[in-house]
């Protein structure tokens, strides 16, 4: 019977961490590449796990998703050794804290800190993303926007603040209000660009169209950086058609002729 069809208890999760925990070791003390890394030179690499991991989760590909974790885990696992061996914090300092961050941020769950044994009430999952934004004010954050990170891709950015600041009412009530802001902003960019506006302008235009499209993904249920991905990849599949299916250099052929194994691209999905 494959692994997988066999319920694993608790402590074979148990044990499934501690072989990994046991394999850091022996590779940081035998390994050279191993023993080579810092916390500087795994970055790019784990930022490379977390894009195949995405990859994955697109397509649907559980044993890629189930591989991409494991990577990341170990990355993770990488980064709390050499932690460690700086006399820093240890995997286990990771952990407690991670779980009294969970616990202290659902106080539906385990009660609220101030009122032992008091539950507090939430009627949905918006009220505990609220709660949830509300408690880190507490916690000693300056700004809800300080948990996003400054090297966000400039889509995903921009969804993570709409979100944040939408858990204190700064929202549009309707998508009908967000698409009219949306050709608002996409009127005030075709002005500029007839009137020969600055590039900066144009520039700073085109962004507030951008970000009046990612406000109204969100108010219709789609997440615009997965959308526009899907898209690549369907740019991508179609345009590989016209060049192998193409009778000559595709520099030789005319747009109408390209636009027709374009369709029979599209056809053939």
């Amino acid at each position: 019977m494959p692994d997988f069809c066999r319920m694993k208890t608790f402590s074979d999760k148990l044990e499934a961490f501690g072989r990994l925990l046991h394999i850091m070791d022996d590779l940081r003390e035998k390994c050279p590449w191993d023993r080579k890394q810092t916390l500087e030179s795994l970055r790019n690499l784990t930022i490379e796990e977390t894009y195949e991991l995405a990859d994955a989760i697109l397509t649907a590909d559980l044993p890629g998703i189930k591989e991409e974790i494991g990577d990341i885990m170990l990355h993770m696992v990488f980064y709390a050794k050499i932690a460690d061996e700086q006399g820093a914090f240890d995997i286990a300092d990771v952990l407690h804290a991670i779980c009294d961050k969970l616990i202290a941020r659902h106080p539906h769950i385990y009660g609220d800190p101030g009122n032992p044994g008091q539950l507090v009430q939430v009627a949905d999952d918006e009220e505990v993303k609220r709660n949830w934004e509300q408690l880190k004010l507490r916690e000693g954050k300056k700004s809800l926007l300080a948990g996003v990170p400054a090297g966000l891709p400039a889509m995903v950015k921009a969804y993570r603040m709409q979100e944040k600041t939408k858990q204190v009412g700064f929202e549009w009530e309707t998508a009908d209000q967000v698409w009219a802001k949306v050709e608002e902003e996409l009127g005030e960019l075709q002005d500029n660009v007839r009137n020969r506006a600055s590039q900066a302008l144009i520039e700073e235009e085109f962004g507030d169209v951008l970000f009046a499209l990612v406000n109204y993904a969100r108010f219709v249920g789609v997440d615009p950086e997965t959308a526009l991905e899907r898209v690549n990849r369907k740019f991508k599949s179609r345009f590989e058609y016209i060049e192998s299916n193409a009778p000559r250099p595709l520099l030789e052929m005319t747009l109408g002729e390209m636009d027709a194994l374009w369709n029979e691209a599209k056809r053939l999905e």
